[in-house]
């Protein structure tokens, strides 16, 4: 995966990317833009970018996690979290959503996104990896398990000359 992502003129570090959705020119007719957006790329603190590729190009093209259902890309070096998502009282969308991925902005806030796939198929995609990413790559991205980023280092510390 690139460190770096450059869309039009702007560079954004993969670390700072959580997620990339599909996006509708018709949901604002009063944005006429020069080019052809299709996709937005949310940032960790929910800013976004438009891209003229759609989720599934990104996906391929960065090694991010690709939701078929949602046609969402999530960066697979986020740590999310994910629940299941009830309507409320006083919330009811008009899709029937499912799950609710979380995660955390750089200043600790939380941060989510609604989405249509159950939340047995986010986590198994998501969190584990399981599912094919994208269909030019033949090995899901994993993270290395936190207990296993643990051990490492306290290998390289005992190596380490007193």
């Amino acid at each position: 995966m690139e460190d770096v992502v450059t869309i039009g003129k702007r560079l954004l570090p993969v670390e700072q990317i959580a997620l990339v959705e599909p996006f509708d020119p018709a949901s604002n007719p009063d944005f006429k833009p020069e080019k052809e957006f299709r996709a937005r790329v949310i940032l960790l603190n929910r800013d976004m970018v438009l891209t003229e590729a759609t989720p599934q190009e990104f996906a391929g093209a960065h090694g991010f996690i690709l939701l078929a259902e949602d046609s969402i890309a999530a960066n697979p070096g986020i740590a999310f979290r994910v629940e299941s998502f009830e309507p409320t009282e006083s919330f009811k969308p008009t899709k029937p959503y499912q799950t609710r991925l979380k995660w955390r902005d750089p200043d600790g806030n939380e941060q989510s996104k609604l989405l249509l796939t159950k939340p047995e198929t986010v986590i198994a995609v998501v969190l584990r990896g399981t599912a094919e990413t994208a269909p030019d790559r033949a090995e899901p991205r994993r993270r290395p398990s936190r207990r296993r980023a643990l051990r490492r280092g306290s290998r390289k510390a005992e190596a380490a000359p007193a």
